[in-house]
């Protein structure tokens, strides 16, 4: 059951990863100016909403033009992606009840702990672009050099998806870990009272009966 929740927990991890990673709501603006308008930004590319004509997108046209935090944003989450998927392709076979290294109780250990180490990586490369945004929209958002007047980017939907996707990513391996652990202390030999010290117990036990 442990095992099974972990795979559960990281795919449902891995899936808002992925969605997190396309949406195009990472950062908001809306002008007290011109209130009809409302613009969305995203790691590949920008929106703009009006009532008149809806939502129109409008991806980035130069990555070199892109501000620092988005380029890395962009390798970090394409980085979490790929870990998660493998995670979860490690995993499954060292999962009790597969029909996948029967008979390999040693080689489904490994899979499950490498499951989990995998899925720790892709957390955490979630956690630290989605943070990264988070920093430099609140370091410009209180700019001074800023004059009032001007709209501001703001968080958007998407930055609350993604350390949400991070932290069940990170639970997920932690969970493959604890069940490592579970499948260890089920199998550990039964204590056995074989040793001298047992026995000599046993005889004293014996002799005080006689007595």
């Amino acid at each position: 059951m442990m095992q099974r929740t972990a795979l559960f927990v990281t795919f449902g991890g891995l899936v808002t990863s992925l969605i997190t990673t396309f949406l195009p709501l990472w950062k908001t603006m809306n002008s007290d100016l011109n209130e009809v308008e409302n613009w969305f930004s995203g790691l590949w590319h920008t929106c703009l909403y009006t009532e008149e004509v809806g939502v129109q997108c409008k991806a980035y046209e130069s990555i070199m033009g892109l501000p620092m935090d988005l380029q890395i944003s962009r390798v970090l989450m394409s980085v979490s992606i790929a870990t998660g998927g493998l995670a979860l392709l490690a995993a499954f076979p060292g999962l009790e009840g597969v029909e996948m290294c029967v008979g390999q109780p040693v080689l489904k250990r490994r899979l499950l702990i490498l499951g989990g180490v995998l899925s720790w990586v892709s957390g955490l490369t979630t956690l630290a672009p989605v943070s990264l945004v988070a920093y430099t929209t609140v370091v410009d958002f209180w700019d001074e050099g800023f004059p009032d007047v001007m709209p501001r980017w703001e968080y958007g939907e998407a930055m609350f998806s993604g350390w949400f996707g991070g932290l069940a990513l990170v639970i997920g391996g932690t969970l493959f870990f604890v069940s490592v652990c579970m499948g260890d202390y089920d199998q550990r030999p039964p204590s056995v009272p074989n040793s001298p010290q047992a026995k000599h117990r046993t005889k004293h036990y014996l002799k005080t009966e006689v007595l």
